[in-house]
């Protein structure tokens, strides 16, 4: 076992989840999408409302899917953070 499947069992346990419900996959990849695409702070917000969405009934990968496709193709210009000394 992993430290990720060790955080993701507690983490249910506290929550009463199933952990096995869990797509940590998907939900990482969602969050790289977002943090190299877009904007690093919109990853956890992403994988929150991706929460949100699966909590109403949304299937966790078609969810992650349609996101990470959003963020592929979010403009470079918008996803620029003025506030990253990085960025030129």
């Amino acid at each position: 076992m992993t430290v990720m499947d060790d955080w993701v069992t507690a983490a249910c346990a506290e929550l009463e989840l199933d952990p096995s419900a869990v797509p940590v996959p998907a939900v990482l990849d969602l969050a790289r999408d977002v943090a190299h695409q877009v904007l690093r702070p919109g990853a956890p917000v992403t994988a929150y409302l991706l929460g949100v969405a699966v909590g109403r009934g949304a299937d966790p990968a078609d969810a992650a899917a349609l996101l990470s496709a959003l963020a592929g193709t979010w403009p470079v210009e918008l996803g620029a953070d003025p506030a990253d000394p990085t960025v030129p």
